[in-house]
């Protein structure tokens, strides 16, 4: 090969890194990802979770009632959300724990409603409300109760629950002579809260402080409807034993979920932390292995890198 063609292959070697690099610099990002037409939304996939509990147990058939959906199946592990109407059937059971650890057991033919629901891990604005429609619902409050406002409705009556164990009953509509009783039992460990009674203008009605203590709702003078101490029956009693032992197991189910979820939570938000710093060809910000301002050098079997 002749002198003066072997210079002019050299240089075209050396212009070829200059070249690619200038044509990889004026490449142009991919076109955005389509987006569903006005009115759609996501896929399930890509939006938040912002589920604020899940079904910890179930025996029979319960239902769930989303905005003006009709009612679809609950399974183990579904997730709940705000505004969600909660049914059983006849022989059936449903436990359902919530992101702060608070648990509700519904017996058969029970009917609730989560009003509102909101929690966050230090927070001051916490706050939760359901609505005992009919049946029976026991409950163990945690967190909210504790840090924030907590209360539960029933059609005469509303409750403050101040960190405690109770069972709502609420008798099916036309039920004969039968009245709406609130009771409240010590905890797991024998702490015994509070439930601070009120009617639904607000007025308060009366306080249970006592473990096996309960009112009964009932219209008193004037129309309005009243506190009234109730001595709870002993065939009563032992049925709630039962109601309490179903409550506590699917609490200590439901409280295992809950952690597995927030540790979820909290492996996804780092992992979307860490996939925000990952290289992008696209960004000419970021240098990639190769780029201008970038080399190694090898000196002693040990590589050294100078930006």
């Amino acid at each position: 090969m002749k002198r003066r063609e072997f210079i002019a292959l050299l240089s075209s070697a050396a212009a070829w890194p200059r070249a690619a690099y200038a044509q990889y610099q004026t490449m142009q990002p991919p076109p955005p990802l389509p987006q569903p037409p006005p009115g759609q939304t996501q896929p399930a996939a890509a939006t938040a979770d912002n589920s604020i509990g899940q079904v910890a147990s179930l025996t029979g058939v319960a239902t769930v009632t989303r905005v003006n959906a009709t009612p679809a199946p609950l399974h183990v592990s579904d997730p709940i959300f705000k505004n969600d109407t909660l049914d059983t059937g006849v022989n059936s059971t449903l436990g359902i724990t919530f992101d702060d650890e608070t648990t509700f057991s519904l017996s058969a033919d029970t009917r609730i409603v989560v009003s509102n629901f909101v929690y966050q891990e230090g927070g001051s604005g916490n706050a939760a409300s359901f609505n005992v429609a009919t049946g029976t619902a026991a409950f163990v409050a945690s967190l909210v109760a504790k840090t924030g406002d907590m209360t539960i409705s029933t059609p005469d009556a509303t409750l403050g629950i101040r960190g405690t164990t109770g069972v709502v009953d609420v008798p099916a509509q036309g039920a004969a002579a039968a009245a709406p009783t609130i009771k409240l039992y010590p905890d797991a460990d024998g702490h015994v809260g509070r439930i601070e009674v009120f009617d639904r203008q607000g007025a308060r009605l009366g306080a249970l402080t006592q473990g096996a203590s309960a009112f009964a709702i009932r219209l008193g003078a004037g129309g309005r409807f009243a506190a009234v101490p109730y001595q709870i029956p002993p065939q009563e009693a032992a049925r709630d034993r039962g109601v309490l032992q179903r409550l506590n197991a699917a609490h200590n189910i439901g409280r295992r979920m809950t952690i597995e979820r927030r540790q979820l939570r909290l492996r996804n938000r780092q992992n979307n932390g860490r996939g925000g710093n990952r290289f992008n060809p696209f960004n000419r910000n970021q240098r990639g292995p190769g780029q201008p301002g970038q080399f190694r050098e090898r000196n002693g079997g040990s590589n050294k890198e100078r930006r």
